[in-house]
């Protein structure tokens, strides 16, 4: 490991020590962190999250579009979740730094479960306010940004050093599955059994992800830090400590140049009815925002192929090229088909980015800033994709919505070449 970029603290568990996988197993996801009982805990607490939160991100929009009949209030909602996503992110992960991190999991967990139950109770009730129902939300997403660092940063506390990596594609596959799995089985449900029951399977399921948190060992800061408040001062050291970091500031500009850039998805709807209605605009529409997810589970899926790389600045930058050119061809494809396939590709990139991501996130820092890095990562995975729907709408509008996709992508793979070329740590990063 790059000694001037990363921590030398010691790892609780020991690597594992197997033989070369042949064959087909070489392929494979890398199941090795499964073996570790506190990480599995946490793991299948994570599978129950991510299929049980699509089925609120599915109930939440529908029901506000059921009440007012206007998208634009749809919208309205998402900023209203995003503002306190972003800024109890960047707490939560000074507090996660600060506290025990098991301890912090279950009160969040416990909050969003109880959000989740008074959402069940304003949909049972008939309440139809779109005030009580923004309000819900943003709640919800102040626990997920409480949450969403400590949990990301207690990995590296639960494996070893060299299973870093196939936790994280772990992790990212089970969520990315949930994006698939969730909207259609909400989609599935909401005939059958209507939807305030959505809210409440939810609820219920979140009982399950408290249990297994539960379960987990303690997860203390060092004593040295036991006592620090977790406030302004704890969160600009954050981000003097990534300053300092040029590793771990690259790690972040790499996906801000990926997804704000290069996610075309505010585009999908146009495309859509426009140039692809031959095809069905219903169709087409669920096949564009379905494709990135479905690249992303087959990246995780075939994850073996690269979770054992040691050059993990090398697999960002190549991760985000070829995101990039898979966008281009998205752009320049006429049949949806095809379109889907570069999407899809695209998705596999993706995915081998955010594990390596990921990695460099948990290796280069320090344990007493894993929170607070992890926290600034949420919210550079909440906003970019916001900011590209700004971008590509406005660009799409200007110039069509193909040489918006397209450009997007070329832009991509210029800035990422040209950083890389510009600041040699990326490049040097490998563990």
């Amino acid at each position: 490991m790059d000694t001037s970029e990363s921590s030398t603290e010691e790892q609780p568990t020991a690597p594992t020590v197997e033989p070369a996988r042949r064959g087909w197993r070489r392929f494979a996801m890398d199941t090795r962190p499964l073996r570790r009982p506190a990480y599995r805990r946490l793991w299948t607490s994570t599978i129950v999250t991510a299929v049980g939160s699509q089925l609120t991100a599915v109930a939440v929009p529908k029901q506000i579009y059921d009440i007012t009949g206007s998208s634009a209030w749809v919208g309205y909602a998402s900023l209203a979740g995003l503002l306190p996503l972003m800024v109890f992110a960047l707490w939560g992960g000074a507090i996660a730094d600060s506290v025990d991190r098991r301890k912090l999991l279950l009160v969040t967990n416990t909050g969003i479960a109880v959000t989740s139950l008074l959402f069940w109770t304003q949909a049972v009730t008939g309440l139809e306010s779109v005030a009580v129902l923004m309000v819900l939300l943003a709640v919800q997403q102040a626990f997920w940004g409480l949450n969403a660092p400590a949990r990301n940063a207690s990995i590296a506390r639960l494996v070893p050093a060299d299973e870093l990596t196939a936790a994280n594609a772990l992790g990212s596959t089970v969520m990315q599955t949930g994006q698939v799995v969730g909207p259609l089985l909400a989609g599935a449900l909401i005939p059958v059994i209507g939807l305030p029951e959505l809210y409440l399977i939810d609820a219920l399921a979140l009982c399950v992800t408290v249990w297994a948190v539960y379960k987990l060992p303690a997860l203390p800061p060092p004593a040295s830090r036991a006592k620090r408040r977790a406030g302004v001062r704890e969160i600009a050291a954050g981000f003097r400590y990534i300053s300092l970091h040029k590793v771990l500031l690259l790690s972040f500009l790499a996906d801000i140049i990926a997804m704000v850039l290069g996610m075309p998805r505010a585009l999908f709807p146009q495309l859509a009815s426009e140039t692809y209605a031959p095809y069905g605009e219903g169709l087409a529409l669920g096949l564009l925002f379905a494709a990135i997810p479905i690249g992303a589970v087959l990246g995780g899926l075939l994850s073996g192929t690269f979770s054992r790389a040691r050059r993990h600045g090398w697999m960002v930058i190549g991760a985000v090229v070829a995101w990039g050119a898979a966008i281009t061809g998205f752009g320049l494809s006429d049949s949806l088909w095809l379109a889907v396939a570069f999407l899809v590709l695209a998705g596999v990139a993706d995915m081998v980015s955010m594990v390596f991501r990921g990695a460099i996130l948990l290796s280069a820092a320090t344990d007493e800033m894993r929170g607070r890095m992890q926290g600034v990562f949420t919210v550079v995975v909440a906003g970019g994709p916001r900011l590209a729907d700004v971008l590509h709408g406005t660009a799409g509008s200007a110039f069509g919505p193909r040489a918006a996709v397209a450009g997007g992508g070329l832009l991509v793979v210029a800035v990422m070449l040209g950083l890389a070329a510009a600041v040699p740590a990326l490049r040097r990063y490998r563990i």
